[in-house]
């Protein structure tokens, strides 16, 4: 997990100090991503390119320094996130391999363009350059990553957060769009999608048996780390399940860290306790005041580039859950993913149709890089610390397709995501297992904090007919509120080109 700016220059005849301006711009670029990459920051010119990047060393820590060469080919690469098949790559494809790092299975996996692109898994943002002029970026087919990018006089700048643009570069900022790559040469295209699965599982117990392996695979594939290796847990049932596979699957008596956040009557800090102490975690909390809540909003919305309430009553706590495990790991696994996966949220409980809900699950899975995602990224690399998402496993993913929409309703206990329940059955605490859902930030006290506060946030006496430039009409006075730290962040945004939710462009 790291930061990344690039830019690459589109010009016909650049100027002679072409190289100085292309370095002048990216320099203050990568400087507001180094917190994303606390362990060193790094630049160089690779022909039209100017590449940066700000390291978060988790795999091969001494020789995974980047812009990454592969001098044979006089390319270099920039990657945000990690490669968990790299291993297998190495045999398949052309190397050399000089180091142990994943991101130098997507250096000679780019080489093969679309196709090589393809092969990768993991959560990726990536950009490869090379001496002779020509430029790939490519990003994972979720968007677990983020990555943005705008053109202006004839140069096409790259980063992981919106914040790295120059002002006057904001108005032109796009969101780079998940299963995609862009090349000097080709433009954007395609490489690949979330595939649909039509088959479905014969029996329950399948169903239960696949799930089950899916989950506990993508757990071991995100355990990659020279580094330890944590877990968020908010005491439901999808990060509970995570912490009982990660403690499984650890080795050597090693422990194994949780976190937990919320404020002192919440119920997720009561639950995750029952979790930690069935499982043997080291567990830690981070108990929090109302005040505190406050305090810490204009920086929350600051980080996760977001004013969506719902997005930001979960980052409170979750940015207080980051800032505290980072002091013990530096990558936690999060349960990201389950609720879009098995209809996991109360509003699906409408949706009659199988086919409709069907369709509305693969839109809630192909969303998630602009929201959840969005927000699990950027509170957590604000201090440094890298999350990773087990559940948006693309083989689970495929797993959940094939279970019969059927049986993600409700069961015979009227709880969602039933047949996931069942096939962990053991696994943790029966009152755990079949916990009801709540939103975390509900579960967590920030909700009703943020209910109780609204009035801090926006103390017009008018709120309706109030408005931020650049952004629709707010839904609440909770939302102007935030609406106006967003816009004091980031100045010059236009929200329909960069917030799914207001897509337009």
């Amino acid at each position: 997990m790291c930061g990344i700016a690039v830019l690459y220059d589109t010009r016909d005849h650049p100027p002679a100090d072409a190289d100085k301006q292309l370095a002048e711009l990216g320099g203050p670029m990568l400087a507001r991503l180094e917190h994303r990459g606390p362990d060193g920051t790094d630049s160089r010119i690779v022909g039209r390119s100017w590449l940066g990047h700000a390291r978060l060393a988790i795999v091969d820590l001494e020789r995974g320094d980047q812009p990454m060469p592969d001098q044979a080919r006089q390319r270099f690469v920039v990657c945000n996130g990690e490669i968990y098949n790299h291993e297998t790559l190495r045999g398949e494809l052309d190397g050399p391999f000089l180091t142990a790092s994943d991101s130098e299975a997507a250096l000679h996996a780019s080489c093969e363009g679309a196709v090589g692109v393809a092969k990768l898994r993991g959560m990726f943002a990536f950009c490869v350059a090379d001496e002779d002029g020509g430029m790939l970026a490519a990003r994972d087919r979720l968007g677990v990553k983020p990555l943005y990018w705008a053109t202006r006089d004839g140069v096409v700048a790259f980063a992981s957060e919106l914040q790295a643009f120059e002002p006057d570069w904001r108005p032109e900022v796009r969101e780079f769009p998940p299963g995609h790559l862009w090349t000097s040469q080709g433009g954007l295209v395609r490489y690949g999608e979330i595939a649909e699965e039509t088959r479905e599982y014969a029996t329950h117990e399948q169903a239960r048996g696949q799930i089950r392996d899916a989950l506990v695979t993508g757990v071991r594939r995100r355990m990659m780390a020279d580094v330890p290796v944590g877990v968020f847990l908010s005491g439901g049932l999808d990060s509970s399940l995570v912490a009982a596979i990660l403690a499984r699957e650890t080795k050597d008596g090693l422990p194994v860290h949780s976190f937990a956040a919320g404020t002192s009557d919440s119920s997720d800090l009561a639950a995750a306790r029952i979790v930690a102490e069935h499982l043997g975690l080291t567990h830690h909390e981070r108990v929090y005041t109302a005040d505190e809540v406050v305090e810490v909003l204009p920086t929350v919305v600051a980080s996760i580039e977001s004013f969506e309430p719902s997005l930001v009553r979960s980052a409170v706590p979750n940015y207080l859950l980051a800032e505290l495990a980072a002091r013990h790991v530096k990558v936690v696994l999060t349960g990201e993913g389950a609720d879009e996966l098995f209809a996991g949220y109360d509003h699906l409980r409408d949706i009659a149709d199988a086919d409709e809900l069907r369709t509305e699950l693969i839109r809630s899975v192909e969303g998630l890089h602009n929201l959840n995602l969005q927000r699990c990224d950027r509170v957590t690399m604000a201090h440094g610390l890298e999350a990773r998402v087990p559940f948006l496993d693309l083989d689970l993913i495929a797993v959940a397709q094939r279970v019969p929409i059927a049986w993600k309703l409700p069961g015979e206990r009227g709880q969602e995501k039933a047949i996931l329940r069942e096939a962990f059955a053991g696994w943790i605490p029966d009152e755990i297992l079949w916990r009801r859902k709540e939103q975390f930030g509900d579960g967590s006290g920030t909700a009703a904090v943020m209910a109780e506060r609204a009035q801090d946030l926006a103390p017009d006496d008018d709120w309706r007919n109030a408005s931020v430039p650049g952004l629709p009409p707010a839904r609440s006075r909770e939302e102007l509120g935030y609406q106006r730290v967003f816009a004091d962040h980031l100045d010059g945004i236009v929200s329909s080109r960069v917030l799914g939710r207001f897509a337009t462009a």
